[in-house]
Protein backbone atom coordinates (compact mmCIF):
# COMPACT_ATOMS: atom_id res chain seq x y z
CA UNK A 1 0.00 0.00 0.00
CA UNK A 2 1.07 3.49 -0.92
CA UNK A 3 1.30 5.55 1.82
CA UNK A 4 1.58 9.71 1.32
CA UNK A 5 3.48 11.78 3.47
CA UNK A 6 2.87 15.74 3.57
CA UNK A 7 6.02 17.68 4.14
CA UNK A 8 8.00 20.50 3.13
CA UNK A 9 11.78 20.77 1.35
CA UNK A 10 13.53 19.93 4.53
CA UNK A 11 12.57 16.11 4.44
CA UNK A 12 15.70 13.76 3.53
CA UNK A 13 13.72 11.37 1.76
CA UNK A 14 12.40 14.14 -0.75
CA UNK A 15 15.91 15.38 -1.43
CA UNK A 16 16.97 12.45 -2.31
CA UNK A 17 13.91 12.19 -4.84
CA UNK A 18 15.46 15.18 -5.97
CA UNK A 19 18.47 14.29 -6.27
CA UNK A 20 17.76 11.45 -8.36
CA UNK A 21 15.54 14.19 -10.52
CA UNK A 22 17.93 16.38 -11.39
CA UNK A 23 20.44 13.59 -12.59
CA UNK A 24 17.74 12.18 -14.79
CA UNK A 25 16.55 15.60 -16.34
CA UNK A 26 20.42 16.62 -16.99
CA UNK A 27 20.78 13.86 -19.15
CA UNK A 28 16.98 14.61 -21.17
CA UNK A 29 17.62 18.29 -21.14
CA UNK A 30 21.19 18.30 -22.40
CA UNK A 31 22.44 21.68 -22.92
CA UNK A 32 19.99 23.95 -21.95
CA UNK A 33 19.72 21.59 -18.47
CA UNK A 34 21.48 24.95 -16.58
CA UNK A 35 18.64 27.15 -17.97
CA UNK A 36 15.69 25.00 -16.44
CA UNK A 37 17.81 24.14 -13.27
CA UNK A 38 17.61 27.66 -12.30
CA UNK A 39 14.08 27.19 -11.97
CA UNK A 40 13.60 23.86 -10.07
CA UNK A 41 15.19 24.96 -6.76
CA UNK A 42 13.64 22.84 -4.10
CA UNK A 43 14.57 24.94 -0.90
CA UNK A 44 12.02 26.81 0.92
CA UNK A 45 8.92 24.69 -0.86
CA UNK A 46 6.41 24.33 1.77
CA UNK A 47 4.18 22.21 0.15
CA UNK A 48 5.50 18.42 -0.81
CA UNK A 49 4.52 15.20 -1.37
CA UNK A 50 7.04 11.97 -0.87
CA UNK A 51 4.90 8.91 -1.38
CA UNK A 52 6.30 5.24 0.66
CA UNK A 53 6.44 1.96 -0.02
CA UNK A 54 6.79 0.63 3.34
CA UNK A 55 9.44 2.45 4.52
CA UNK A 56 11.05 3.11 1.02
CA UNK A 57 10.61 6.82 -0.96
CA UNK A 58 9.77 6.24 -3.95
CA UNK A 59 7.78 9.39 -6.00
CA UNK A 60 7.68 12.67 -4.86
CA UNK A 61 5.96 16.21 -5.85
CA UNK A 62 5.48 19.58 -4.60
CA UNK A 63 3.41 22.71 -4.76
CA UNK A 64 4.07 26.25 -4.76
CA UNK A 65 2.37 29.97 -4.96
CA UNK A 66 2.31 30.78 -8.62
CA UNK A 67 -0.27 34.18 -8.53
CA UNK A 68 -3.58 34.49 -7.35
CA UNK A 69 -5.89 31.08 -6.69
CA UNK A 70 -3.10 29.39 -8.95
CA UNK A 71 -0.29 27.22 -7.76
CA UNK A 72 2.60 25.71 -9.78
CA UNK A 73 3.06 21.81 -9.27
CA UNK A 74 6.97 21.41 -9.24
CA UNK A 75 9.43 18.38 -8.66
CA UNK A 76 7.16 15.31 -9.44
CA UNK A 77 9.20 12.47 -10.07
CA UNK A 78 8.85 8.38 -9.28
CA UNK A 79 12.06 6.67 -8.95
CA UNK A 80 12.35 4.19 -12.25
CA UNK A 81 11.61 0.80 -10.42
CA UNK A 82 8.00 2.08 -9.12
CA UNK A 83 7.18 3.54 -13.16
CA UNK A 84 4.05 1.92 -14.40
CA UNK A 85 2.26 1.88 -11.18
CA UNK A 86 -0.31 4.59 -11.39
CA UNK A 87 2.18 6.74 -8.38
CA UNK A 88 2.76 9.61 -10.20
CA UNK A 89 -0.82 10.08 -10.08
CA UNK A 90 -1.81 9.39 -7.25
CA UNK A 91 0.76 11.64 -6.12
CA UNK A 92 -0.54 14.33 -8.50
CA UNK A 93 -3.79 13.90 -7.29
CA UNK A 94 -2.74 14.79 -3.68
CA UNK A 95 -1.30 17.63 -4.67
CA UNK A 96 -4.13 18.95 -6.64
CA UNK A 97 -6.30 18.55 -3.37
CA UNK A 98 -3.88 20.10 -1.68
CA UNK A 99 -4.02 22.94 -3.64
CA UNK A 100 -8.21 23.10 -2.88
CA UNK A 101 -7.37 23.12 0.49
CA UNK A 102 -5.31 26.00 0.44
CA UNK A 103 -8.09 28.24 -0.90
CA UNK A 104 -6.28 27.69 -4.89
CA UNK A 105 -8.29 27.16 -7.80
CA UNK A 106 -5.79 26.06 -10.71
CA UNK A 107 -2.84 24.47 -10.61
CA UNK A 108 -0.27 25.30 -13.72
CA UNK A 109 2.70 23.08 -14.73
CA UNK A 110 5.89 23.23 -16.93
CA UNK A 111 7.59 19.97 -18.18
CA UNK A 112 10.07 19.46 -21.31
CA UNK A 113 9.11 18.31 -24.72
CA UNK A 114 11.10 15.06 -24.31
CA UNK A 115 9.65 13.76 -21.05
CA UNK A 116 6.96 11.68 -22.82
CA UNK A 117 5.71 9.94 -19.72
CA UNK A 118 4.66 13.37 -17.60
CA UNK A 119 2.94 14.96 -20.84
CA UNK A 120 0.63 11.52 -20.97
CA UNK A 121 0.37 11.97 -17.04
CA UNK A 122 -1.24 15.29 -17.58
CA UNK A 123 -2.75 14.44 -20.27
CA UNK A 124 -4.65 11.66 -18.67
CA UNK A 125 -5.17 14.21 -15.24
CA UNK A 126 -7.25 16.25 -17.30
CA UNK A 127 -4.60 18.98 -17.67
CA UNK A 128 -4.67 21.15 -21.01
CA UNK A 129 -2.09 22.29 -22.93
CA UNK A 130 -1.56 26.26 -22.46
CA UNK A 131 0.77 29.00 -24.13
CA UNK A 132 4.07 28.54 -22.25
CA UNK A 133 4.53 30.65 -19.12
CA UNK A 134 6.68 32.60 -17.39
CA UNK A 135 10.38 31.87 -17.70
CA UNK A 136 9.06 29.24 -20.24
CA UNK A 137 7.55 31.71 -23.01
CA UNK A 138 10.02 31.01 -26.45
CA UNK A 139 11.38 28.00 -24.81
CA UNK A 140 10.62 25.22 -27.47
CA UNK A 141 11.65 22.42 -25.35
CA UNK A 142 8.67 23.43 -23.34
CA UNK A 143 5.32 22.40 -22.83
CA UNK A 144 2.48 23.96 -20.22
CA UNK A 145 -0.50 22.41 -19.25
CA UNK A 146 -3.11 24.02 -16.83
CA UNK A 147 -6.34 22.37 -15.01
CA UNK A 148 -9.07 23.52 -12.86
CA UNK A 149 -8.75 21.69 -9.86
CA UNK A 150 -11.84 20.08 -7.72
CA UNK A 151 -12.33 17.64 -5.57
CA UNK A 152 -12.91 13.89 -6.69
CA UNK A 153 -13.25 10.28 -5.44
CA UNK A 154 -9.51 9.46 -6.97
CA UNK A 155 -8.27 9.01 -4.09
CA UNK A 156 -6.80 5.22 -2.84
CA UNK A 157 -4.57 5.84 -0.65
CA UNK A 158 -4.42 7.52 2.76
CA UNK A 159 -2.98 10.57 3.54
CA UNK A 160 -0.75 10.89 6.76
Amino acid sequence: MIRLQHTDSSNTDFQHLVVELDRYLAMTDGEEHAFYAQYNKSDGLKYVIVAYDGDTAIACGAIKHYADGIMEVKRMFVAPAARGQGIASIVLNALEKWALTLGYQKCLLETGVKQLQAIRLYQKSDYILVPNYGQYQGMANSVCFEKTVHFSDRTNSSDT
